[in-house]
């Protein structure tokens, strides 16, 4: 068994959806199935009690789930040490953020952090900001670019970069959306909304919804800032977008910002890891450069 084979049967073990795992893990379900098959074959036991509805572990495979998680982190302690005895930190740091951090935030720390450590390989996966902390826990990513969620886990650290303002913006495009936003008073319960499907936007969006007395019109739950944007774009809504998706957002000239009395409660943006880990060289030595940022 080697490592891949160990963290590919972790992850199913784990998420028990050979389509999943091979999804967030990168491989084919074909290949997939054939490390597993070979884990069995060396092990001569079944991992998995497989049918067409379910994958559930045998007790074998919970057996070897804690042997596997036992050895990877031994694994990983091993790396860490000899990493303190290079000169220069090497290795590889695994950065989950959307797709608008990728061009708001990241590119700035990325140029500090290869100056730092320029021996340090980097893989960068991008999504849906609500899932930045999945990510983490699913060992998908060891750092997370991502706003500060309502229900932050204990076992997570947290080290903020900015805070972001939030907007609630329209189309601009002669629409059905804008005529009932050209009525005075505005019937809030009357104009399409856009909602995140979940996060912190979506907090935010339902605190105004509450300070308005407002029982929405939903023209459609989304997830993905971006894609948010394209909908009101297109006159199907209106709704809460992070200012700096709206910035790098390709369809920014066809929204616009709605003013109004009520004031958004700012995101903050940060740097997300398990606390355990902070303290590693490689993720200290990045989230630290948000001291000097």
């Amino acid at each position: 068994m080697d490592v891949r084979s160990a963290q590919l049967f972790l992850h199913l073990a784990s998420s028990l959806n050979f389509a999943k795992t091979s999804d967030q893990m990168f491989v084919s379900p074909s290949t997939l199935t054939r490390v597993i098959q070979r884990l069995e074959q060396e092990l001569n036991t079944s991992l998995f009690f497989r049918d067409k509805r379910s994958v559930r572990l045998t007790a074998a495979g919970e057996r070897v789930q804690r042997f596997v998680r036992l050895w990877l982190d031994e694994w990983h302690q091993l790396q860490l040490d000899l990493q303190l005895t290079s000169a220069q930190l090497s290795g590889t740091l695994r950065i989950f953020c959307t797709v608008t951090a990728s061009y708001s935030h990241l590119p700035a720390l990325l140029d500090k952090f290869r100056l730092q450590c320029p021996k340090a390989e980097i893989q960068l996966t991008t999504g849906d900001a609500a899932a930045a902390i999945e990510r983490i826990k699913a060992d998908e990513a060891d750092v997370a670019i991502a706003a500060y969620p309502d229900h932050f886990p204990a076992n997570m650290f947290f080290q903020r970069i900015s805070n972001v303002p939030v907007r609630l913006v329209a189309p601009v495009i002669p629409c059905r959306v804008n005529d009932l936003l050209a009525q005075q008073p505005i019937d809030w319960n009357e104009v399409p909304m856009i909602l995140p499907e979940h996060g912190p936007a979506r907090s935010r969006f339902d605190q105004w919804l509450k300070n308005r007395a407002i029982t929405p019109a939903v023209a459609a739950k989304v997830d993905g800032h971006e894609a948010m944007v394209s909908m009101v774009a297109l006159g199907s809504g209106i709704t809460v977008i992070p200012e700096p998706v709206l910035q790098h957002s390709p369809v920014r000239d066809r929204v616009r910002i709605l003013e109004t009395e009520y004031q958004f409660e700012p995101l903050e943006l940060g740097i997300c890891m398990f606390e355990k880990r902070k303290d590693e060289p490689l993720l200290q030595a990045f989230w630290q450069l948000t001291l000097k940022n």
